[in-house]
């Protein structure tokens, strides 16, 4: 989960019957025969809804196996890439995990992740979508059952754009740029009233997120297919921070601004976020969410092919678990046996106003009296890119992040920007393997 995440609130309800919590409590036993075996999960869910969400189907698991039994333990996101490394290290690591896709390639070099048996393996291919198996995918080898997937779309305010006398949302970079000068707005000072555009940099999900989904929509790459070098530093990359630039030095974007707080205030007309963002924006502006539009990520050209950015989480199963078989199990139920037409885990996260990979579940869970703005980041369930996930990939956006806020505040060219982005992250991916 992203920094954003965590902030969320949380609207979607569903019917209590696919989110059961049993009474039964997971026991830790004294290791004479016939005790139960009991399994620990390691996640980031770690307090409110998220929390609760989960501990529901565990619950649900474990009052109706005796013979194992699931307890959850958790972090705050922040720690949680931290703790799997530590608590492994110490030979305390738990039987499950619940890492950020980011952190995979990570967490396999490191000896940390168990590769999914052949039937497991063979259930997540053909049950969830080509991004979210990307996500769960190391070295060509599958990992783990994907969880929450994230995907960007560009939302809109359809009162601003009507203001400024725009129809409908853009769908090419030409009418993004046009709509993003149309409708930003400064004061006699030069401040910002409105955002045409919102590019920020309040956090990874708004500066590198956006980024990398117009990056990939442009047909372009972060990181080369063989993970082993940066591909930013190319015609599509080039385009990308070119349009940022201007954006900009033209005034319709200011980077910084917070915004989340912005765009629900109607001071953005548009911005490119991950679809968490709905039912956060659905609590704050009460009646005015009603101004609240998405459509898909605009392309370069009218005719280009449609793609954007998708990040994800996945459960995996610990090396160092001696009860591999049986955590796997686990997974299997809470992520493949369907209950009212979707798996618990589907449940649990539309529950929570997030989707997982499998799109049939989502539809079902979503059905015709939705939300019509989760609709886009469902639809782009089928043509989103999954977030590099190669060794080195946490600390390489974490660099690119730098690099871009260096472009949009002035320190760097686009040139001088793409150079270094080329030379630190090509350095730190290299350093990884």
């Amino acid at each position: 989960m992203t920094p954003a995440l965590s902030r969320r609130h949380f609207a979607l309800a569903l019917p209590s019957a696919l989110l059961v919590s049993g009474c039964a409590a997971p026991h830790r036993g004294t290791g004479r025969p016939g005790d139960p075996i009991v399994l620990t999960l390691l996640s980031h869910y770690a307090s409110g809804e998220l929390k609760t969400a989960l501990q529901g189907p565990v619950d649900e698991w474990n009052a109706l196996h005796d013979r194992v039994k699931v307890q959850t333990k958790a972090v705050e996101f922040t720690d949680l890439l931290t703790t799997f490394m530590v608590r492994q290290a110490a030979g305390q690591g738990a039987d499950i995990l619940h890492p950020y896709c980011l952190w995979n390639g990570q967490l396999v070099q490191a000896g940390v992740l168990r590769p999914a048996p052949p039937g497991h393996a063979e259930e997540i291919r053909r049950g969830y979508g080509a991004a979210a198996v990307g996500s769960a995918t190391v070295g060509g080898s599958v990992y783990g059952y994907p969880t929450e997937m994230q995907t960007y779309a560009l939302y809109y305010n359809r009162r601003l754009l009507r203001e400024a006398g725009v129809d409908r949302p853009p769908r090419t970079w030409r009418e993004l740029e046009d709509t993003a000068y149309r409708t930003a707005r400064r004061d006699g000072y030069g401040n910002a009233l409105v955002q045409g555009f919102g590019l920020s940099t309040f956090d990874d999900s708004t500066t590198v997120g956006q980024t990398l989904a117009l990056l990939n929509a442009a047909g372009g790459r972060f990181v080369s297919a063989d993970g082993r070098r940066t591909a930013i530093d190319s015609p599509a990359g080039r385009a990308v921070f070119d349009l940022e630039r201007r954006l900009v030095a033209k005034g319709a974007s200011d980077p910084g601004v917070n915004v989340y707080n912005a765009f629900a205030s109607g001071q953005v007309a548009m911005v490119i976020s991950a679809g968490w963002w709905t039912a956060n924006l659905k609590a704050l502006m009460g009646k005015g969410y009603r101004d609240v539009g998405v459509a898909p990520v605009p392309l370069p050209e009218a005719d280009g092919r449609r793609a954007t950015l998708s990040t994800g989480f996945m459960l995996g199963v610990n090396t160092a678990s001696e009860r591999p078989r049986e955590a796997w199990e686990f997974l299997r139920w809470l992520n493949t046996e369907k209950v009212r037409g979707a798996t618990r885990m589907s449940a649990l996260q539309a529950s929570v106003g997030s989707l997982t990979g499998r799109a049939d579940d989502m539809r079902t869970l979503l059905g015709a009296g939705g939300d019509p703005n989760l609709h886009p980041f469902l639809d782009a369930l089928a043509y989103a890119v999954p977030e590099p996930n190669v060794p080195g990939a946490q600390q390489a956006k974490s660099l690119l992040r730098k690099n871009i806020e260096a472009l949009w505040t002035g320190q760097q060219s686009v040139d001088e920007a793409l150079r270094t982005t080329r030379r630190q992250v090509d350095q730190e991916v290299s350093l990884s393997w």
